[in-house]
């Protein structure tokens, strides 16, 4: 049971990051972009603090309806495997392991999730697939996916293939969709569980979903920066909150 009544919105947990106020003050942020795009999906965002103690998940589970898997820093390659590599930035090890045991719990119990940018990185490595540490570097004839996060945030970069009868393309509409394109990393592997539903020009993965699940979606680009000016990026945070309403 969650906190949220047939007279209230649902509530959308959000992930969150580390960062440091120029005061020196460790904080827990979160862009307001995501706040404001569940609002206006119709949803109550509320912050999950990056270092929640994975213990504390079930009774995080029991106040939430849906999650939101925020973008943000890299994750750790350990997790996935991986190979250290110098472009790797930001890593957070108390993020990562909240948000990977949230993603497997969100799977496991069917509890509605979106996730963006390291967000589907992180549910494909909590699920058991790979990334790219650093696409420049590893992925052959790659678009310049990097685009500049402070200038370039809402410039649609390039167009994704979506996938027919799938749950992203009933969502979107669309066959195909122009996004913008702030990463540096990417899905290598897919994980078992997941299923890959778009693709950039260049082949590489821009979106999964987990089958047989109420909702779940997870999207490289950044959709709460394009939403307000192109609606079927809305939609995206709309399903979410639709299948949180009806698990609420």
């Amino acid at each position: 049971m969650t906190m949220s009544s047939p007279a209230s919105p649902p509530r959308i947990g959000i992930t969150s990051s580390f960062c440091r106020h120029p005061l020196e003050i460790p904080m827990t942020a979160l862009a307001q972009r995501y706040i404001a795009a569940v609002r206006a999906a119709g949803g109550m965002p509320f912050i999950i603090p990056f270092d929640t103690p994975p213990t504390h998940i079930p009774a995080l589970l029991e106040t939430c309806d849906g999650l939101l898997f925020s973008g943000g820093g890299d994750i750790d390659p350990a997790c996935y495997r991986g190979q250290e590599h110098p472009k790797v930035y930001d890593v957070n090890h108390a993020r990562d392991a909240l948000e990977i045991s949230l993603a497997q719990e969100a799977v496991s119990q069917g509890i509605p999730f979106l996730g963006i940018c390291r967000g589907i990185q992180v549910i494909n490595v909590a699920l058991g697939g790979s990334l790219y540490e650093d696409l420049p570097s590893q992925y052959p004839n790659a678009l310049a996916h990097r685009r500049d996060p402070k200038t370039e945030r809402t410039l649609l970069a390039h167009t994704v293939r979506i996938a027919p009868q799938t749950r992203l393309h009933h969502v979107l509409e669309a066959d195909e969709l122009q996004v913008n394109s702030l990463h540096h990393q990417g899905v290598r592997e897919v994980a078992p569980s997941l299923t890959a539903v778009a693709w950039s020009p260049d082949g590489l993965v821009e979106a999964v979903e987990a089958p047989n699940h109420p909702f779940g979606v997870a999207v490289q680009w950044h959709p709460e920066w394009l939403y307000d000016e192109h609606p079927a990026q809305l939609s995206l945070f709309q399903a979410l909150v639709q299948a949180a309403a009806q698990r609420g």
